[in-house]
């Protein structure tokens, strides 16, 4: 049998690729262009429209922190392929109901389900291509922009001619091809870290907390983003601008992970992190600041050339730090930070979107000064972004 190092990387860059794109491209971020949809052909309110957003990312922090308190999940094939299944399932109800409750219990169990396979994968990920280049786990996130810009131009492209039902139906329908894709993907058959040879040093967790305490700010304000971006840039500019604009976020996102790897080659990764951070809130900001559509089209190019990076890299460097169960641990930070995202702008939203899109902003900029002190006496073994994967 050939091992890993030698036969081509390529089929675990698609399935990982194809994971990440269903259940987070889709399963979880297809609502964002949907929400603009739905509060115009059905009674959602804005309020509603927040509380959906707040119990998928309760079911993404419940599914994060499954993968703490069962690490078998991890590395289980049937809990990859079950989590994938049920997802199409909560798309494809959607439509079935105007219940705000039952939608509510949808919108909670694909945060759940969303959050497992997306733990599976980038573990698996990361196990799988620790022998090739950066750049291969980096085209493997990018599944997540690909299935961004997928919803995206499905959702512009249905507006028009059909209903919400149809737009989810066709949304489900996309995100099924792409759990076919994934299905043959082999979760990480040891647990984390156990590849690797003992901790990365004394007084680590330090690092690793200053890395938690800023990937969970991250979570708070991009997700504030990711779900109000569409609907703030719908109400500055024209109908179709969010959306038009939601497109190019999944764009800028598919090669965001390659590229912040390559630029890993001659900078560290803990020094990375923050830049990235800080235009990421720069793009957060823009449509609150400047209506339009030139401010729209540069903070989705803004935020989705980041975003993903920032968890490729924050991901990664938790890896490289050989923190015990690193990944499932950070995406549970980042999902609490999704939880009170939402619940902290919703007072907010009776006056529009631009102080919201603020309050990410904010957030998004204390998570880069915490992830800054990462550059301080981080451990001096190589902490690029080059060699984190493996």
């Amino acid at each position: 049998m050939c091992s890993e190092a030698s036969s081509s990387p390529w089929p675990i860059v698609g399935q990982g690729a194809a994971a990440l794109a269903a259940s987070m491209g889709i399963g979880r971020f297809v609502y964002t262009p949907m929400l603009p949809l739905m509060q115009a052909q059905t009674s959602l309110s804005p309020q509603w429209g927040s509380a959906l957003a707040t119990a998928n990312y309760v079911g993404y922090l419940a599914g994060a922190s499954a993968g703490i308190l069962v690490p078998a999940l991890v590395r289980s094939a049937v809990a990859l392929r079950t989590s994938l299944i049920v997802l199409v399932a909560t798309l494809a109800l959607m439509p079935v109901t105007q219940n705000d409750a039952v939608w509510a219990v949808l919108r909670l169990t694909a945060g759940a389900t969303s959050a497992l396979v997306f733990v599976i994968a980038v573990s698996a990920v990361h196990r799988h291509l620790r022998d090739h280049g950066s750049h291969l786990t980096g085209w493997a996130f990018g599944g997540i922009g690909t299935g961004i810009a997928l919803s995206g131009i499905l959702v512009l492209l249905l507006r028009s001619v059909a209903t919400w039902r149809a737009a989810w139906w066709a949304s489900a329908a996309l995100a099924l091809v792409l759990a076919a894709g994934a299905w043959a993907l082999q979760p990480d058959p040891e647990p984390e870290g156990a590849a690797g040879v003992g901790r990365a040093g004394p007084g680590t967790d330090t690092w690793f907390w200053a890395l938690f305490a800023g990937y969970t700010l991250e979570g708070v304000g991009y997700i504030i983003a990711g779900t109000f971006l569409v609907a703030a840039m719908d109400q500055n500019a024209s109908g179709s601008t969010g959306s038009g604009a939601w497109v190019l976020v999944g764009l800028a996102a598919l090669p965001s992970c390659a590229l912040w790897a390559r630029l890993g080659k001659r900078w560290p990764a803990s020094a990375l992190l923050p830049v990235a951070l800080v235009i990421q809130a720069l793009g957060i900001a823009l449509p609150a600041v400047s209506g339009g559509i030139g401010p729209a089209v540069v903070s989705a190019l803004l935020f989705g050339a980041t975003f993903v990076g920032v968890t490729s890299m924050a991901l990664g460097i938790g890896a490289h730090l050989r923190f015990p169960r690193a990944v499932a641990l950070l995406t549970t930070g980042y999902g609490a930070g999704q939880i009170a995202g939402p619940l902290v702008v919703t007072p907010l939203l009776s006056h529009g979107y631009q102080q919201p899109l603020l309050v990410g902003a904010a957030a998004v900029l204390a998570a880069a000064l915490a992830s800054a002190a990462l550059r301080f006496r981080f451990p001096r073994r190589p902490d690029r972004v080059a060699e984190i994967s493996r």
